[in-house]
């Protein structure tokens, strides 16, 4: 994915406001399951997407993709809703790249605003390549805070791509590489609630910063 500055969560409260004024915000959601202040605990969330609606979109991806969240359940259920919903976006825009589908449904049920755009760019890059992922992704250290009086959550999280590769749709070939500083990233995502016929905790910006030393230790 493409590397770009992370912003403090400072920084992300500042337009949370007009950017919840635009989407939506407010309200819970209880069917729903589930990066930090507001709590946590040292148990992984599960990694497999949370299937509670039968009308959720399908997030799979093949058996050479595995994605792995090794995120901490926040003790608060807002919180916890927030960040499996946050694994979810990504699972949606991988399921969209292994799609080659630059509309997948997908991404568009858990996202709006940003970060919905964000996952198009991406899905296209990867479109426009030939490519598709194969490997191990891997997702962790995540963390919560709530901003604007607990009308957003801003999830943050590491990742080590280290093992995740890219293979050509035609003929196959995967592109291996050496594990190194550019492997590790970090992710923020601001998720805003339910809202109107939002079912779900949606991923509204995002934002990622490259090489992140933190994330390698």
């Amino acid at each position: 994915m493409a590397r770009r500055a992370l912003p403090t969560a400072a920084a992300f409260a500042v337009g949370t406001a007009l950017l919840l004024t635009a989407c939506g915000g407010g309200g819970d959601d209880s069917s729903d399951k589930i990066e930090g202040a507001g709590g946590g605990s040292d148990s992984p969330s599960a990694s497999a997407p949370a299937s509670a609606d039968a009308d959720r979109p399908d997030v799979s991806v093949p058996k050479d993709l595995e994605l792995v969240f090794d995120f901490s359940a926040p003790s608060d259920p807002k919180q916890a809703k927030a960040v499996d919903n946050a694994a979810n976006y990504i699972r949606a825009l991988k399921h969209g790249i292994v799609k080659q589908d630059v509309n997948d449904p997908a991404y568009q049920y858990y996202s709006g605003a940003q970060a919905a755009q964000y996952a198009k760019t991406q899905i296209k890059e990867w479109v426009d390549g030939g490519w598709v992922p194969t490997g191990k992704d891997r997702y962790f250290k995540s963390e919560a805070t709530e901003l604007s009086g607990g009308k957003a959550v801003l999830v943050t999280f590491c990742r080590n791509q280290a093992k995740s590769f890219s293979k050509d749709i035609k003929g196959g070939k995967v592109h291996y590489g050496k594990e190194s500083l550019d492997s590790y990233q970090k992710f923020s995502v601001l998720m805003s609630p339910p809202n109107g016929a939002d079912k779900v905790w949606k991923a509204q910006k995002i934002e990622v910063q490259g090489r992140v030393k933190e994330c390698r230790g």
